[in-house]
């Protein structure tokens, strides 16, 4: 068989879990001209393997926000072992990145479109003065707040709601969500006699948990949001934490959030938290689609 009529070799998809410190960073996504994680990281693919694939993460984190489990994938020809990449990625990644795991999956695996659900984390530092090293990963907040009232506000946004009211506040901006979920109308073309059901708004979502926790440390008290959905918008998470907090404060009443809901209207709900207390802490997926891709 000459050089010619050679198939080319077979792709392998893989799927990266890696941790970073978002500070530095224009968020995940690949923008001209900024520095961001996806970026970084289709270039250090460029530099081991010299493939340049463009990585597709579970979900895009806007500048500042951390990540402690995030999902990307994508598909290379080199047939190189998941040890020695995950090695290599790490020793030309900057040290605010790190690929915590390297593997091959199913083709058909995708980080974002097959994820069943991601786990958010957001950090409220409660001392009196916040230690300079923490201080890039937590929000320092020293208002009074009622324990009691936060958790009673999380719960209320446990199940599937319209959080139109919590998204961003441009509307391009909420049609783009941190999860974007959202695949192309496949709904039938209507004919007499049949009855199509109404489109979902693209800014339902559902929790299936949330919930506050009080943490004693060596720096001082910490109170952590965490928050299990099937998908997230535009500053979803910051804009319920710093919604909750304002009841905390007593700004707001836990009874209003329903109000809140039904206003969809950004205006209706409380700030947004700063971007540096937010961890996209994991993301879950169907055990048959994560199995490793099988050699042949």
């Amino acid at each position: 068989m000459t050089e010619s009529t050679q198939s080319a070799p077979a792709l392998q998809n893989w799927k990266l879990t890696l941790a970073y410190d978002g500070t530095e960073f224009r968020g995940w996504q690949v923008q001209p001209g900024e520095r961001t994680v996806q970026g970084e990281l289709q270039a250090a693919l460029g530099r081991v393997t010299g493939e340049s694939p463009l990585p597709q993460g579970s979900g895009r984190t806007d500048a500042g926000v951390h990540a402690l489990g995030q999902v990307a994938s994508f598909a290379l020809a080199a047939p190189i072992p998941p040890e020695n990449l995950q090695r290599a990625l790490n020793r030309t990644l900057p040290p605010s990145i790190r690929i915590l795991e390297a593997r091959t999956v199913r083709s058909a695996f995708h980080a974002r479109h097959s994820a069943l659900a991601k786990t958010y984390e957001y950090r409220i530092f409660r001392g009196a003065i916040c230690p300079p090293t923490l201080a890039r990963y937590v929000h320092a907040c020293s208002w009074p707040l009622d324990l009691a009232a936060l958790q009673t506000s999380a719960r209320l946004f446990e199940g599937e709601h319209d959080f139109l009211s919590f998204a961003a506040t441009d509307p391009s901006l909420v049609a783009r969500s941190l999860d974007s979920d959202a695949g192309p109308d496949l709904r039938p073309i209507p004919r007499p006699g049949f009855q199509i059901e109404p489109p979902v708004a693209p800014t339902i979502r559902t929790i299936f948990s949330s919930a506050w926790e009080e943490h004693q440390t060596e720096a001082g008290p910490l109170l952590v949001y965490r928050v299990r959905g099937s998908g997230f918008l535009h500053h979803m998470v910051r804009n319920l934490v710093g919604t909750m907090i304002d009841v905390g404060r007593g700004k707001l009443s836990a009874s209003q959030i329903p109000e809140i809901f039904a206003a969809r209207s950004r205006d209706s709900a409380g700030p947004t938290a700063p971007a540096r207390g937010l961890f996209l802490f994991s993301v879950e997926y169907d055990e048959q689609m994560d199995k490793p891709q099988i050699q042949v």
